[in-house]
């Protein structure tokens, strides 16, 4: 929904859930593909809770502690070619 400065805020929906969610920005630059075509790299990355979206399963372990944690990584790439 927006950004500012290496944060990007938006809107993430799991399983009919909507929660606002804030995700660190990195520009990845631009560079000149074989082609000839000028591509840009941005990634993005952040955590969230799974509980948060109603994602609760989980099994306890002989050993003790549980199968799945509840805090979920998010890392996303993206690559794209530029319009002249």
């Amino acid at each position: 929904t927006k950004a500012a400065g290496d944060k990007v805020h938006g809107t993430l929906s799991i399983k009919g859930i909507s929660k606002d969610i804030v995700l660190e920005y990195e520009n990845g630059g631009t560079a000149k593909d074989p082609w000839g075509n000028m591509r840009a790299g941005i990634a993005l990355s952040g955590k969230i809770d799974r509980r948060d979206y109603n994602i609760t399963w989980n099994k306890v372990l002989e050993a003790g502690g549980v199968a799945v944690g509840e805090e979920v990584k998010l890392i996303v790439e993206i690559e794209g070619i530029l319009q002249k």
